[in-house]
């Protein structure tokens, strides 16, 4: 059937990125020349030495020259999901050889990874990483050897082994798609698929959109080279899922879903982390196959993002339930790329607003730090040397030709070399505020980076082939746009719900953006990014000095909230929030705002909130279990487990087989917010503290400082019980705390009472402080279960938000007066929860009287435990 997208497609890339622009102030060809240079230096670093120093392992350590296997080094959570023992690295790579001109050395490599790669392996990996990474690796490697073969220049040899590489593993991916909904299970084990105890996993219930929307190029190139429509047939059923999901009055959709029911789990709705691609594909499915259905979709959620998300030059994450209503105060560098398809889709204005934003907070910073706030503040001091920032700076350099974006560029290049490069490749920031380093250089960067700062500094004849005849995947492979006139006469008997879905014209921009309307005059894009600039420079770092009207002083920010500050209450007080304590121990927020003492004040006082919701979030994105503390000496003898909340900092229980024993002793002062009065007492003891007056960390350093192997926090809320309450996560000061070396615990009153009648009534009671129950011999301990079954846990995800409005399962204080929950309604409370039933006289029962408390608590740590998993 003829298309007439299709027909249109040169036209469109030609037009849009090939119209010129001139500026006085152009870049010299032998300085682009040198530049151009400088990037293939660059990564000829970073690639020699993966392959003098890592490979055949996944990753280079560039600042121990060593390879990052997956299970001999620490785990990093989630992130080591994209690792598989299959020369990631390499793979990621291939197409970013043949685009440099090093043909001999991507034969080589080819060579290598037919030799050496198994896929096979018996590993769990992510099925979004190891498509865009792998898969796509492979498919751009075939693509670059079919056309220098063709070319009679290399690859003589070549009789399609990646593509049958790339099968393979498209083969093995494919468990993972089968659920009711057709969204893949975000991880896959390569050699045992999904189902059964040998996987490890397919016991997920969500995933996030992007995992699943970001696998419709690599399939659907995958059948179209093979000829096997099974591959485009599940990525378009995917999608399909997504697209019937989405919120149909704002058009949006959330960051993670359930995979069976399809319910919104996380109903926050942004361009970055966790949606990000799938927008981009939907664009670039219908630019790579001429599918209309694609871009129709596309255009009424990008109608959607500009206007509901789009703030300019913001982009800020929204409800998809009520898209008016912001979901945070922050932005993640993912969405960096956004400029970038605005380029494609045509709409070049924002683009420049929003690339300008992002240029002037990474020359602040040095790198685009991984999370920043709406007034340009470090949120997340991390970089990994992602490429998104590079590359929007190449596409709207291609489309304005504006020498603006190659200074753009040349930041970028300046900035990896000074700050990032090390002896043994390039290290990734762990903290652009401070340049210290991260032992760790991800295969996008070698696949990315260098591919956009190259196209952005290269001329045509630099060039081994035409870029516009491919189309880059998220992961900046290169696949060909042939593949749009491969039909698959199978594909169109398979369940496709979009196939009796209407075409509305309304919803389609059949027209290429005509650039000399987009700009008059020379200084049109500079007339965008001017005032960008001045608000970038104005509002980082934001002065502290001057008062707000309203309040008097400046604004009470979340994070310096104590609720048993006299002074915070009252500035809560004049912003219209209301403090309720709970009788679990939490602190529940309420705000009215025709309450505040002036508008001004009201505004105030729903930042405040707004705060208070992002840093219940962001603290939650490291939760760890819940610890035991076991009460093993006569006549307990380790049938009593108390199930106790963990802390950020000191001794990590889970890496010590051991655990921490020792015999109780109560801290003078009971509160251990001052140097210890019976520190001779203490040392060599677990010490029992009352939380209140001080911070978590400074009680850990008195009682240490004393002497003491571990300490144990009793809450001090009378009534607070596991049974009711989220489980503590203590955090830190805000300030550094390695120097704690002890583990600390958390209990809450019911359970910290039990052990204190333990003490009063046997006066020397041991414990043992551990990551689960041990069994400590006996019939009796050994039937109640005290060793649970060791199960491996995966790392909490890396995305930070959790939805604001469903119940948290673990609540994190840094202080002693805890973070209290917040939410955004000015008439309703920010946390709906029945409140606990109060236990009455628990401080006057006697061991006698809590044994049958002891049996459940014990049934609750083993149900927390199975929580976790």
């Amino acid at each position: 059937m003829f298309c007439p997208a299709m027909m249109m497609l040169p036209a469109f890339m030609v037009l849009l990125l090939g119209f010129s622009v001139r500026l006085s102030q152009t870049m010299t060809r032998d300085e682009k020349h040198r530049l151009r240079n400088q990037v293939v230096e660059m990564f000829d670093h970073a690639y020699q030495n993966y392959m003098d120093h890592a490979y055949p392992a996944d990753e280079l350590m560039p600042l121990t020259c060593r390879g990052r296997v997956r299970g001999l080094e620490p785990s990093r959570g989630d992130v080591d999901d994209a690792l598989g023992r299959f020369s990631l690295t390499l793979i990621d790579t291939l197409d970013t050889l043949v685009l440099l001109n090093k043909t001999e050395e991507f034969e080589e490599a080819v060579k290598r990874v037919v030799k050496d790669v198994r896929l096979d392996n018996d590993i769990v990996v992510s099925v979004f990483e190891t498509n865009i990474r792998v898969l796509g690796g492979l498919l751009g490697g075939h693509s670059m050897a079919v056309m220098l073969k063709e070319r009679g220049e290399r690859m003589l040899w070549y009789q399609d082994e990646l593509l049958h590489m790339a099968k393979d593993l498209g083969i093995r991916l494919l468990p993972a798609f089968n659920t009711s909904s057709g969204l893949p299970y975000p991880r896959v084990n390569l050699r045992h698929g999904v189902q059964g105890p040998e996987t490890r996993t397919g016991t997920e219930t969500e995933t996030c959109t992007a995992c699943a929307g970001t696998i419709i190029l690599e399939f659907a190139a995958l059948s179209r080279f093979t000829g096997d429509p099974v591959f485009e047939a599940h990525a378009r059923r995917a999608l399909d899922f997504l697209w019937e999901k989405r919120q149909r009055n704002s058009n949006l959709v959330g960051t993670t879903i359930n995979i069976h029911s399809g319910e919104w789990v996380r109903r926050d709705s942004g361009v970055g982390a966790g949606i990000d691609s799938y927008y981009e594909y939907l664009l670039k499915a219908y630019i790579l196959l001429g599918d209309d259905q694609f871009l129709q979709r596309f255009n009424i959620h990008y109608a959607s993002i500009m206007k509901y998300i789009s703030q300019p030059p913001l982009l800020l994450d929204v409800h998809i339930h009520k898209p008016l209503l912001p979901a945070r105060t922050w932005m993640d560098s993912l969405l960096a790329f956004f400029p970038g398809l605005q380029v494609l889709k045509g709409d070049i204005r924002p683009a420049i607003e929003t690339h300008e934003m992002l240029y002037q907070v990474t020359k602040k910073h040095n790198f685009l730090p991984e999370a920043f706030t709406t007034d340009f503040r470090v949120h997340w001091a991390q970089h990994p040397l992602r490429p998104e920032f590079a590359e929007s700076t190449y596409f709207l350099y291609k489309a304005t030709r504006d020498p603006y974006y190659l200074e753009a560029g040349r930041t970028v290049l300046e900035n990896l070399n000074r700050f990032a490069r090390v002896p043994c490749g390039f290290a990734a920031m762990k903290d652009v505020r401070t340049g210290s380093h991260e032992d760790r250089m991800d295969s996008f960067f070698l696949a990315e980076m260098f591919k956009y700062l190259f196209l952005l500094f290269a001329e045509e004849e630099d060039l081994p082939f035409d870029v516009e005849d491919y189309v880059f995947t998220t992961e900046a492979h290169l696949l060909p746009l042939s593949l749009s006139t491969t039909l698959l006469s199978n594909l169109a008997s398979t369940d496709n719900s979009t196939t009796t879905e209407e075409l509305d014209d309304s919803n389609f921009e059949w027209t290429c953006p005509n650039t000399r309307l987009l700009f008059p005059d020379p200084a049109y894009p500079r007339n965008f990014r001017e005032p960008i600039r001045s608000a970038v420079d104005r509002s980082c770092p934001r002065p502290t000095l001057p008062r707000e009207p309203g309040l008097g002083r400046a604004p009470l920010r979340a994070q310096d909230f104590m609720a048993n500050n006299p002074e915070h209450l009252e500035l809560l007080r004049k912003m219209g929030v209301s403090l309720i304590h709970l009788k679990d121990g939490r602190v529940q927020l309420v705000q009215h705002a025709t309450q505040a003492v002036s508008a001004v004040a009201a505004e105030d006082g729903m930042r405040f909130m707004q705060e208070m919701m992002e840093l219940s979030s962001q603290q939650q994105k490291e939760q760890l279990p819940p610890r035991a503390v076991q009460i093993i000496s006569h006549p307990f003898f380790g049938r009593v487990v108390l199930t106790a909340g963990p802390a950020q900092f000191g001794m990590d229980l889970s890496k010590n087989n051991l655990g921490i024993r020792g015999f109780v002793t109560v801290a003078e002062p009971y509160t251990g917010c001052s140097e210890l009065s019976n520190g001779e007492f203490v040392a060599g003891r677990i010490a029992l503290l009352q939380r209140g007056q001080c911070m978590f960390a400074e009680k850990a350093r008195n009682i240490q400082k004393a002497g003491a192997i571990g300490g144990i926090v009793i809450d001090d809320n009378e009534g607070s019980s596991s049974d009711t309450a989220p489980l503590f996560q203590m955090a830190g000061d805000g300030r550094s705390t390695d120097d704690v070396t002890l583990p600390l615990l958390f209990l809450f009153h019911k359970e910290g009472n039990i052990l204190l009648e333990a003490l009063k009534e046997h006066r020397e009671v041991e414990v043992l402080l551990s990551e689960k129950a041990r069994d400590r011999g006996g019939d009796e301990a050994e039937e109640e279960g005290c060793c649970a079954e060791d199960h491996s846990t995966p790392a909490p995800s890396a995305n930070p938000d959790q939805s604001q409005f469903t119940t948290q399962e673990q609540e994190t204080v840094g202080e002693e007066s805890e973070k209290p929950e917040a939410g955004l309604s000015n008439e309703t409370p920010v946390s709906a929860g029945e409140e606990p039933a109060e236990d009455e006289d628990a401080s006057s029962q006697s061991v006698d009287s809590l044994m049958a408390d002891w049996q459940e608590d014990l049934e609750a740590f083993k149900q927390m435990e199975k929580d976790e998993l």
